[in-house]
């Protein structure tokens, strides 16, 4: 299965004004996406997706050029079956071999960033490509059902107090959901606007629902300390990235002041940050994002990782049908997964560029049997929106 061509795609969808919300990030008025496409000389054909940021959108031209003009060009001729070698050839580049020969990592300059970004997408296309030419879903190929279905959570939650209750209710009313995340953090101005608007979330849907918090990063360690402290009767879920990611000993620090348990990962690349997550016990449940942190096979390793180290592992899925879909195959596998996510802001990508559909009922997610990652992407979709 030689590769013929990788050809990466952004793909920039407008949000409509009605759709759109406002988070510490700004106005959300768009939904963006690099879409790699990778053939084989026979034909074959699988797709990945990759991101340049962990938010909504972004400016994409720069992961697809990297993807156009450094990985693709450096991959064509090579066996698409062998996604785990191709993976240390794009992360070691030019000393790959060294690596390969010596069992240890001799990566690349850009270890982080972009270039994990770029991998990721083109190994969600190598693992697509593998299933489809064995007629067999992913998860197959990685081992196995451990999950033939697992619960998802509603992610959203921007609305201000008065209205967060009704908007999170609106998510459960959709697909069942036991569980819905909303965001704190800076974005609401001082931690006591988070602290009423998480208590008016709770008072609204009862005891029975679960719910997760979502700082995005933005809280200093006294102030989520502070947020934990006086939500703690609101039973949280989860509090989920309370610091910079930067910051993993503040996570540890807050970790140590509160039985809430604390969510991270979205915005770490590679098993060697979670490997550091997991070392200062500051986290109970891994996060990592298979769109930007080394894509399915990286994610793998994480997974074994949270496995090891009793951490659960809820990827962050915010993105489209491959990007879900790679989440998917992961959580069927591992048997630290517990949830999935499933966005319910304005996502046009999930739920508009495949053919197949997506759907949560009763609160759970049935994991796909299709071949490969198990996603007809939706050509008219693909030529409206992509940009040049």
């Amino acid at each position: 299965m030689k590769i013929k061509s990788v050809k990466a795609t952004w793909i920039h969808v407008p949000i409509p004004e009605a759709e759109q919300h406002t988070s510490d990030f700004g106005v959300i008025d768009a939904f963006d996406a690099a879409l790699v496409r990778i053939e084989t000389e026979s034909g074959l054909v699988g797709y990945g997706e990759g991101r340049a940021s962990v938010f909504s959108s972004g400016n994409n031209a720069p992961l697809v050029s990297l993807i156009n003009d450094d990985f693709g060009p450096a991959l064509v001729g090579e066996n698409a079956g062998d996604p785990a070698r191709l993976w240390e050839l794009m992360y070691n580049g030019t000393r790959a071999h060294y690596a390969l020969k010596r069992g240890r990592p001799f990566p690349a300059l850009g270890r982080r960033g972009l270039t994990i970004a770029a991998i990721s997408a083109i190994d969600m296309a190598l693992w697509d490509i593998l299933g489809r030419s064995l007629n067999a879903p992913v998860w197959q190929l990685l081992g196995g059902l451990t999950h033939a279905k697992l619960p998802a959570y509603a992610s959203g939650g921007w609305a201000p107090a008065d209205g967060i209750g009704a908007q999170l209710q609106s998510y459960i009313d959709r697909g069942g959901f036991k569980a819905v995340k909303m965001r704190v953090g800076t974005g609401d101005g001082e931690v006591a606007d988070s602290v009423r608007r998480v208590h008016a979330a709770r008072e609204f849907l009862g005891p029975d629902i679960d719910i997760m918090a979502d700082a995005h990063g933005t809280y200093s360690v006294p102030e989520a300390k502070r947020f934990a402290r006086e939500v703690a009767d609101c039973r949280l879920a989860w509090f989920e990235e309370p610091v910079n990611a930067d910051n993993k000993r503040g996570c540890a620090e807050v970790r140590a002041t509160t039985d809430i348990p604390i969510s991270a990962g979205e915005s770490e690349f590679t098993r060697f940050a979670f490997r550091d997550l997991a070392l200062l016990d500051a986290v109970d449940i891994f996060q990592p994002d298979p769109a930007i942190c080394g894509g399915i096979t990286e994610c793998m390793r994480i997974a074994a990782l949270a496995d090891a180290h009793q951490i659960r592992l809820a990827p962050h899925l915010w993105g489209g049908p491959l990007h879900f879909s790679a989440g998917l195959q992961i959580c069927a596998v591992s048997p630290a997964a517990t949830i999935i996510e499933y966005s319910l802001g304005a996502n046009p990508l999930l739920h508009e560029m495949a053919e197949e559909s997506f759907t949560v009922e009763n609160g759970e997610m049935v994991i796909p049997n299709r071949p490969g990652l198990g996603v007809t992407i939706d050509q008219d979709f693909v030529e409206k929106y992509a940009r040049d």
